[in-house]
């Protein structure tokens, strides 16, 4: 990561990043509500962002509230993270006609700008890049148009563990720009060249000592304010060893295989892929779209569902997040966002269920 002297930007001065970074060429994606909850989408003008809201997570609930605050990102996370801005939910990858050659899909995405990146998602997005990066070039080819703007977290959920988990909840490496907010506008520094010249053009002052400390205690005290944790870091030879443990069948039995928790996972990635004809039948496009581990399809092979149990799915599901990614990728797939736990309409918290299979 480029080390960078830390400058400061008065908060009714934001409006002159987001002009900076449209001037450079960059579509600029930031947060905002979207059906009561807090999404990225297209904004250009910054005093659309999410003033004043504060998220309330727990165990299958997320609700937003509003106070008199002038921080714009006092919130842990929505439903989204980066996924679907690099890996569609559903994308034609290439076609075919009749008589002719099959055809890629051509790419029509812009360079983007996102604003407000959490650290467990650059997390993410890290496990992403070394799954799909150098063989897909359909993500490449979105991942190497992204500005990516963090901010580190000041106000964790209930439901965060991402300090159990090394991936926050300051971000340390994956940004081109990165903000701590204070109450009178944010402390910024660059990442990368490209997010230097950025931050050059914006003429800033240096960041004084007291904001910078200001900027550490907040983030002490967002590690301090986190209360779940998973078990380890390294649960794989744990969790293979109880592949039989009674804990399988208290989870399936609340379990609703509804994919909920794979959906709002930064990293899950499994997708299926179909063929769709034409009706008069001369051509075809074949279209990949986010699939799940949790559906009956998942595990079909030659007329068989190998995971016919929503016990089975589950399993897989666990054991692959907190134990083989070591194998493929060296860490876990989990960065401690806690998005599974809020968005799973039975309340399963997986450091719970981590906990109790780990434990004995």
């Amino acid at each position: 990561m480029l080390m960078a002297e830390y400058q400061f930007l008065p908060r009714q001065e934001l409006q002159r990043l987001f002009d900076r970074l449209r001037t450079a060429g960059f579509h600029c994606i930031a947060p905002q509500v979207r059906d009561g909850a807090i999404v990225y989408d297209t904004l250009a003008d910054a005093a659309a962002l999410p003033q004043g809201l504060h998220d309330r997570q727990a165990a299958g609930s997320y609700r937003l509230e509003r106070d008199d605050s002038a921080r714009c990102f006092a919130w842990a996370n929505g439903p989204q993270a980066l996924k679907p801005l690099t890996f569609a939910p559903r994308e034609s990858l290439w076609q075919a006609e009749q008589g002719a050659d099959f055809s890629p899909a051509p790419l029509h995405d812009l360079p983007t700008a996102v604003i407000g990146v959490r650290a467990c998602d650059l997390a993410a997005l890290q496990i992403h890049d070394q799954h799909f990066r150098h063989n897909d070039p359909y993500y490449a080819a979105r991942r190497e148009r992204l500005f990516l703007v963090a901010v580190n977290c000041s106000h964790p959920a209930e439901t965060c563990f991402c300090a159990s988990t090394g991936d926050g909840p300051e971000a340390q490496s994956g940004f081109d720009l990165v903000l701590d907010e204070l109450d009178d506008g944010y402390i910024v520094r660059s990442g990368t060249p490209v997010g230097g010249a950025i931050l050059r053009d914006l003429y800033l002052e240096p960041a004084g000592a007291t904001q910078r400390a200001a900027a550490q205690q907040q983030n002490a005290a967002a590690i301090a304010r986190q209360t779940r944790t998973l078990p380890g870091r390294n649960l794989r030879d744990t969790l293979f060893a109880r592949l039989e443990h009674a804990r399988w069948d208290d989870v399936a039995a609340r379990c609703l295989s509804c994919g909920n928790c794979t959906a709002v996972c930064p990293t899950c990635f499994c997708h299926s892929e179909r063929d769709e004809p034409a009706l008069d039948g001369r051509s075809s496009v074949h279209y990949r779209q986010w699939d799940s581990c949790f559906t009956e399809g998942h595990s079909y092979i030659h007329g068989v569902v190998i995971r016919a149990e929503t016990k089975f799915r589950y399993r897989q599901w666990l054991t692959h997040k907190l134990g083989s990614w070591h194998d493929q990728y060296g860490r876990s797939g989990c960065v401690g966002c806690g998005r599974c736990i809020s968005w799973c309409p039975a309340a399963i918290d997986i450091t719970a269920e981590a906990a109790a299979l780990c434990g004995g």
